[in-house]
């Protein structure tokens, strides 16, 4: 399985915002730099309610690497 196929994979969520959000961040995640490579594998760790906190209501994670590549996925998918 390709690497991005597994991310799809990993992207499905239980509300299609969420993961529509998650994978269409997909285009954008080969030209990440490392550690926001490894922010993202962790981001898709975290629970759904989480996620749509940081990702739909616009709060902020309190580690620094996810919230950092949460603004990355904001300013890329403007969400």
């Amino acid at each position: 399985m390709s690497e991005i196929a597994r991310l799809r994979w990993r992207c499905r969520r239980g509300t299609r915002e969420l993961e529509y959000l998650l994978q269409r961040f997909l285009d954008h995640y080969m030209s990440l730099a490392e550690p926001d490579l490894h922010a993202f594998e962790r981001l898709l760790d975290c629970e759904d309610d989480r996620l749509t906190d940081w990702l739909i209501r616009g709060d902020d994670p309190a580690d620094d690497r996810l919230c950092a590549i949460i603004h990355h996925m904001r300013r890329s998918i403007g969400c």
